[in-house]
């Protein structure tokens, strides 16, 4: 199995490594699956099974011109865990945009299969500033992105967009500038379409009414130095709203505190899988 093909006929990479309980690993944007190697390597020697893909549009899967809605995109997940035979005692954890997708197959697909969720540094539950959601990111600062995109997407993920993920002139020395590089190739794998409709749909989908579909044990782990995804909106909000639900902050952590507290996240996640 390297690839899937979903009820769309989009073909999706897929890393499936070690065996056990599966645990479902959601890339955030604009990278691909390679971004959890870490992650899913120490879940895999610890004895799960660590499945990760590449999100339509993004990586080694295919880039066809529609289905980056969250709809789309939770039934893409269905249907990995289905080809994999994944969709028993399940725990599906969600990156930043990957968030989005753990909150509406909860709430679209029921959760079917599905024990425990995770979301890190994640988007849920809704990014856009609104009178009903005042610590939401303005609707400018998505425009900048959109603009930087089209302009120069090299550019942009490479000297803005990035290190901005990784805390980059914020924080000391928080990542290396080759790690930097290499997450702009990630990036850069990623179609122009898929990259832009996937920002459109991360920034402006309202998952406050998935909340209460969370009926299983769900670890959310946010930085308080996030500026890509700032925690008020994200994480304390969703921890809010999210029954049964365990907030863990990393105090000035950035948003790719996977990278950046790798470590500390993969212990994190181990207790939290009970290992």
């Amino acid at each position: 199995m390297p690839y899937i093909k979903t009820r769309d006929g989009t073909d999706l990479y897929v890393k499936d490594w070690g065996s056990g309980r599966p645990v479902i690993l959601l890339h955030g944007w604009p990278l691909n699956a390679d971004s959890w190697d870490a992650q899913a390597m120490a879940l895999a020697e610890a004895g799960f099974r660590a499945i990760a893909y590449d999100r339509r549009g993004f990586g080694r899967s295919g880039q066809p011109w529609s289905g980056y809605d969250y709809d789309t995109l939770s039934d893409d997940l269905a249907d990995v865990m289905k080809a994999a035979g994944a969709d028993q005692d399940a725990t599906i954890i969600g990156f930043s945009m990957g968030g989005g997708e753990v909150a509406r197959y909860m709430s679209r697909h029921d959760g079917q299969g599905v024990v425990a969720a995770g979301l890190i540094s994640s988007v849920v539950p809704y990014m856009l500033k609104t009178d009903d959601n005042p610590d939401g990111t303005p609707q400018s600062t998505f425009d900048q992105i959109a603009d930087g995109i089209v302009k120069d997407r090299a550019k942009f993920f490479r000297h803005t967009f990035v290190p901005q993920f990784y805390g980059v002139g914020y924080i000391t020395s928080p990542v290396s500038d080759d790690v930097v590089e290499y997450s702009t190739n990630l990036a850069l794998m990623a179609g122009l379409k898929p990259t832009l409709a996937c920002a459109q749909a991360f920034s402006h989908t309202d998952f406050r009414p998935d909340l209460p579909a969370f009926r299983v044990p769900t670890l959310i782990v946010h930085g308080t130095g996030d500026q890509t995804v700032p925690i008020d909106a994200s994480a304390r909000a969703a921890a809010a709203g999210i029954a049964n639900s365990q907030l863990v902050e990393y105090d000035g952590a950035p948003h790719g505190l996977n990278v950046t507290e790798s470590d500390r996240l993969t212990r994190d996640l181990l207790t939290f899988l009970g290992h």
